[in-house]
């Protein structure tokens, strides 16, 4: 099942509203980290980047063909080895990944889904002791270019409330990702 609300613009203009790097880093996604899971991974706007920092490998999970095939284009041209791209419905079936096996999730513009505690738990349930999750999602204001629907799209205080009710501390509070966005981290208990 897609996403509810989900439809991805052109990759060109998708990729304006970030500043990946500093996303990447304002969520500490670094060098420390081993293994990650991108949970709707699209373009690669963020795997793409997050796959040159880290240690392991990224299992990049989409459900549109479209969006991996240009994704594994971009692995293929610039010949990265750490990206496992893995069609599925992880909202509906999960990971398939094992029990405390990833050291981050990133969960990035995915948390209007129908069921938001649904993947919270997936990531909870495959991140190691002291694992981390990462949130961004399109701030709460009819002022930004595009994202979910304002009565679907989760405010900042509802992504908190979602990530302690599944099991995880508050590591890094909201913070504003400009220009549109907003990010936190989980840390497994």
């Amino acid at each position: 099942m897609k996403i509810r609300d989900s439809g991805m613009p052109a990759e060109d203009y998708w990729e304006s509203f970030f500043n990946v790097d500093f996303i990447l880093s304002e969520l500490q996604l670094n060098q420390k980290i081993k293994d990650a899971v991108e949970f709707g991974s699209g373009y690669g706007t963020f795997t793409v980047p997050a796959s040159k920092i880290i240690k392991g490998t990224i299992f990049a999970f989409d459900i549109d063909d479209t969006v991996i095939e240009i994704l594994n284009q971009k692995i293929k041209k610039e010949n990265i080895k750490n990206i496992k791209v893995l069609k599925g419905d992880f909202e509906q079936d999960g990971t398939g990944l094992e029990n405390e096996s990833i050291d981050y999730v990133m969960l990035f513009n995915i948390l209007h889904t129908e069921e938001p505690l649904k993947l919270l738990k997936e990531a909870y349930r495959i991140l190691k002791p002291r694992g981390k999750a990462g949130v961004i999602h399109w701030i709460h204001s009819s002022e930004t270019p595009r994202g979910p629907l304002l009565e679907i799209r989760p405010k900042e205080e509802q992504c908190v409330n979602w990530l302690i009710e599944t099991g995880f501390e508050i590591l890094v509070k909201p913070v504003l990702l400009p220009p549109y966005h907003y990010g936190l981290v989980g840390i497994k208990k």
